[in-house]
């Protein structure tokens, strides 16, 4: 999914936009999600930043639905705990489960609706800016902004070799798979030890290898980053404060749209 994301990353609409527009976009529209105390504002992000990624990136309604589906289930599931476990006030729903009496109450359905508009807002936000921004460009938009030149080396480094390794790791399973190692439950679990006590000696190689190469290219602790030299336009900055404007108007004045 890693190759799926880069490459739409780099062939998307918006690919020529400015880097620090669509970073900006993306965080101001998390905070905005993360500090709403009602729904209103992050399901209004999530269907603002939805229709942007799929009508002007052009990513396929296909691949960002699917792309949104996991974290909604994980989602789906915290929501349905809150509203059984918490809050008081008007008994909504009721039921009985094993023996045991649960009961959805008003403001325990209001947090898991909170939560759950919350969740859908950050990642719409979060696939916004990895759908349209190449990890790259963000990486120079940090440079630009004084971050440090080893926090950003160090992140450069543990997301190109998360991949490295995850295929590594996925070369191994495929082998022991071939082999039968799967078959059983005791069986898999020493096939997982294998694999993950392999993995890591892989990657002691792997990391002794990259300090042996950096050395041999006269590495002076900094690596030269090229960052893009598109500028926001006027009408793309009023677009994005526009629709700031919204989302925190709605933010604050969106009491009532969906109280129970």
């Amino acid at each position: 999914m890693h190759n799926l994301l880069d490459d739409y990353a780099h062939h998307n609409a918006l690919r020529d936009v400015s880097p620090r527009l669509k970073l900006f976009i993306g965080l101001a529209s998390m905070l905005i999600c993360v500090s709403s105390p009602y729904p209103a504002a992050p399901l209004f992000v999530a269907l603002f930043l939805s229709l942007a990624a799929v009508l002007l990136a052009r990513i396929p309604v296909r691949i960002y639905s699917r792309l949104l589906l996991l974290p909604l289930s994980f989602a789906l599931l915290s929501a349905g705990v809150v509203a059984l476990m918490q809050g008081e006030g008007r008994v909504l729903l009721q039921m009985q489960l094993l023996g045991i009496d649960l009961a959805v109450r008003q403001e325990g359905a209001s947090l898991a609706l909170l939560l759950l508009a919350r969740t859908f807002g950050g990642m719409c936000s979060l696939y916004f800016i990895a759908l349209s921004t190449p990890m790259i460009e963000i990486f120079a938009t940090l440079k630009s902004l004084r971050i440090p030149y080893s926090v950003i080396e160090l992140s450069m480094m543990i997301y190109r070799y998360i991949f490295v390794f995850l295929d590594q790791a996925a070369r191994i399973h495929s082998a022991q798979v071939m082999r039968l190692g799967d078959a059983g439950a005791k069986s898999s679990l020493h096939s997982f030890a294998m694999l993950a006590s392999v993995l890591f000696l892989r990657s002691w190689e792997q990391g002794e290898r990259l300090v042996l190469a950096m050395d041999s290219r006269c590495y002076d602790g900094k690596l030269n980053i090229m960052e893009q030299a598109g500028k926001a336009t006027s009408l793309q900055m009023l677009i994005v404060a526009v629709y700031l404007l919204l989302a925190s108007t709605i933010a604050v004045l969106g009491r009532g749209a969906f109280l129970l």
